[in-house]
């Protein structure tokens, strides 16, 4: 049981780190600009980091046998709970960004719903790819 729950946290940091290299990359080319959000940040170890632990600590949902051979529709369901958390707790409570982090522009749940899904998919199909879940 230890190792599956390592093996699931490994599997979302993995899920953190392409998440967390999307919504750089999104950035960085100015495509959330471009849709006025303000979602641009750089790529620092400060950064980074919480994101990859983070993602490790939501891979541990994936504990949950729920569809196990749906593999994407397991990784985008199990995307709603980071989202959540982020549009409902993160944003108005931590980050001073409004409800839903509207004060980063009116589109960004849309581009936390899409991120969080990346990390979803990632590390679902990791864990599918390895057959640890």
């Amino acid at each position: 049981m230890l190792r599956k729950i390592s093996l699931l946290f490994a599997a979302g940091c993995l899920g953190g780190v392409i998440n967390s290299l999307t919504v750089w990359g999104f950035g960085v080319t100015e495509i959330t600009t471009n849709q006025g959000v303000s979602i641009a940040p750089q790529l620092t170890p400060a950064w980074l980091y919480p994101r990859i632990v983070w993602g490790g600590l939501w891979g541990v949902l994936f504990f949950i046998s729920w569809r196990r051979h749906a593999w994407l529709l397991r990784g985008l369901v199990f995307s709603f709970g980071p989202t959540l958390v982020q549009l409902f707790i993160v944003f108005p409570y931590k980050a001073n960004k409004g409800m839903a982090g509207l004060d980063l522009g009116s589109l960004t749940p849309a581009f936390v719903v899409f991120f969080n899904a990346v990390w979803g998919v990632t590390t679902a199909w990791w864990l599918k790819l390895t057959r640890v879940a």
